[in-house]
């Protein structure tokens, strides 16, 4: 079986202004076809990160290989095929969609026929709205038109930089719609950031937390956000003994990691009292069993700023 195609691959990456390390050994990857949730609460270093990807700002060390090649040594050839929105779209407000989308395909030198622009706005939900000038935009309307902006020279990966702030409900569903049509129906590889965790789960099937420029974690979001599983610290005086119990059941398979007297394993929420009455039962005296943070847990008390 081959290997999954790397779209994406940042190693060891770092970025420091002054006293301010923004970025720090950041390690990533996101696999062809993945909308990638890259998440972290605001001043986490997903914005510089995102910089340095784009080449708006260069590392301080480190790496960043997209498509196979260097960014470093490869830097036009790479960036002609990456769509981004790092900021607020800036349109022209008296202009029509259409003849915005007209005038920024012949600024960025590219050759993009009158049909490619009627379906991209068809695409992002505002081919009725073509010819409306852009000031009679809702907020919402000009991020889809930025995402049009963004795919006039139809690029394999899109880069999107927080791009439900400031949306209201109805908004950020229009977003995630779209970015959903153009996974699975353009097949784009979408590289996602945000600070909102229930915005990644909706759409992302990878993704990676990030704090103060590190990884916190990072994998798959049906693994990382199951909401039945918790992760269980077993602490006990004999661990050979209750590794040698746990043989016997269902518990083997569960176990992630074990140490001098503490196992880690996961477990459904009501499978919790059953191997405590289970290793009680069993003779094992169990110091203590505690269940491990949430993933949401933990991501909501990073970005509280709480420990």
């Amino acid at each position: 079986m081959s290997s999954v195609e790397k779209v994406i691959q940042i190693s060891s990456l770092s970025k420091r202004f002054k006293d301010l390390l923004a970025v720090d050994e950041l390690e990533l990857h996101v696999n062809r076809g993945d909308v990638f949730g890259f998440l972290g609460p605001n001043g986490a270093g997903k914005s510089t990160t995102i910089r340095m990807m784009l080449s708006l700002v260069s590392p301080t060390s480190g790496t960043i290989n997209i498509f196979g090649k260097s960014l470093l040594e490869n830097r036009k050839e790479i960036l002609t095929n990456i769509g981004a929105i790092v900021e607020k779209p800036d349109f022209y407000q008296y202009l029509p969609a259409i003849k915005n989308l007209e005038i920024l395909a012949k600024i960025s030198g590219k050759e993009v026929s009158s049909k490619r622009i009627i379906e991209l706005l068809d695409l992002v939900g505002l081919k009725d709205r073509a010819k409306s000038k852009v000031k009679t935009y809702s907020h919402g309307m000009k991020q889809r038109l930025g995402i049009a902006q963004a795919l006039l020279h139809d690029p394999e990966l899109i880069v999107l930089d927080e791009p439900t702030t400031g949306l209201d409900p109805q908004g950020m569903k229009e977003i995630r719609d779209l970015i959903l049509r153009l996974s699975k129906d353009e097949n784009k590889t979408i590289f996602l950031s945000s600070h909102i965790l229930s915005e990644i789960e909706l759409v992302a099937n990878r993704m990676i937390i990030i704090n103060k420029g590190k990884k916190i974690v990072e994998g798959e979001v049906s693994n990382l956000l199951n909401s039945n599983k918790v992760k269980v610290t077993v602490e006990v005086e004999n661990i050979v003994t209750v590794k040698n119990i746990l043989e016997t059941t269902k518990w083997l398979n569960q176990i992630e990691s074990i140490s001098a007297n503490k196992i880690n394993i996961n477990l459904e929420q009501n499978e919790i009292p059953l191997l405590n009455k289970f290793l009680v039962e069993n003779g094992i005296m169990v110091n203590a069993l505690v269940p491990v943070r949430s993933l949401e847990d933990y991501f909501l008390n990073i970005t509280s700023g709480t420990k």
